[in-house]
């Protein structure tokens, strides 16, 4: 019995299957309740900030680094936008849309610089071409908007196209490298009807989606594939106690002759009916 499950089948099959268990249970499942988790406490961040009046910005991030507990606050700035230090925010699509998104520096009045993602304009001529957008206002202002954490550099590097300076990410550490300017490490999405803005930035919908279902589904799966195989390896060991009991019941009823006519007449029994159930296998 233990040379049938050493065979390399059974070798194989018992390592492809404590693979996958180890892979569902340590990464699989962890990614998907991972994304659950993050997606749940963004949603009570945006919810706590919407159910909170606005505060200056200094109150939470006096620097200008916003703590990630602290991400989707509500904030006012008063200070100046800075157009000449101007990025855009290219190949990110807005509700399906080729879109460029316009980030422009704000200087608060005895404070940092912040960059401000006044919204997005649709791309013009199939997607690549900067369509003609309204500049930041002039003058002194007060905007109100949501702090957001930074996204970090993207893998490619600032680029000037038609004029324009262009980032990958949201990055104010690469906005700083193309435009010279000394940014604040977080950024603030402008709210809607604020002086400057263009299409806002729609919000996130708050809704979790099915990663909790999917993290339980592979957890579930890592248990499922050990119990199957246990499964397999039970049903292949009755069937062969079976096969078993079958011969010495034949071999009972058997009444031979002679002692030479009892052992073929064994052996020919036990071949045939082995020959037989592996055609029908």
């Amino acid at each position: 019995m233990r040379k049938t499950f050493l065979t390399p089948g059974w070798a194989i099959a018992a390592i492809l299957v404590a693979l996958f268990s180890y892979f569902a249970f340590t990464f699989l499942a962890p990614w998907q309740l991972g994304k659950n988790e993050r997606l749940v406490d963004r949603n009570e961040h945006i919810e706590h900030a919407f159910n909170t009046d606005p505060v200056p910005v200094s109150q939470v991030a006096p620097d200008g680094a916003v703590d990630p507990d602290d991400e989707w606050t509500r904030v006012t700035m008063t200070g100046r936008y800075v157009p000449d230090d101007e990025v855009l925010l290219r190949l990110r699509p807005v509700d399906k849309t080729p879109a460029f998104q316009v980030l422009t520096p704000f200087a608060v009045a005895g404070g940092p610089t912040f960059l401000v993602n006044r919204g997005w304009v649709p791309a013009a001529d199939g997607g690549t071409t900067v369509p003609n957008f309204p500049p930041a206002p002039a003058g002194e202002l007060t905007i109100t908007g949501m702090l957001r954490v930074d996204e970090g550099p993207h893998p490619s590097p600032p680029v000037i196209d038609q004029g324009h300076a262009m980032v990958y990410s949201i990055s104010t550490q690469q906005a700083s490298e193309i435009t010279g300017a000394q940014l604040a490490p977080s950024y603030l999405q402008l709210a809607d009807a604020q002086p400057g803005v263009l299409q806002p930035i729609p919000l996130p919908v708050l809704d979790t989606g099915n990663h909790l279902s999917y993290g339980l589904q592979w957890i579930a799966f890592g248990v499922m594939a050990p119990a199957g195989l246990i499964y397999f390896v039970w049903a292949e060991v009755r069937e062969r106690r079976r096969f078993r009991e079958e011969q010495e019941e034949m071999l009972a009823l058997a009444e031979p002759e002679n002692e030479g006519d009892r052992y073929g007449r064994a052996k020919r029994n036990h071949w045939a009916s082995a020959y037989d159930r592996e055609q029908e296998r």
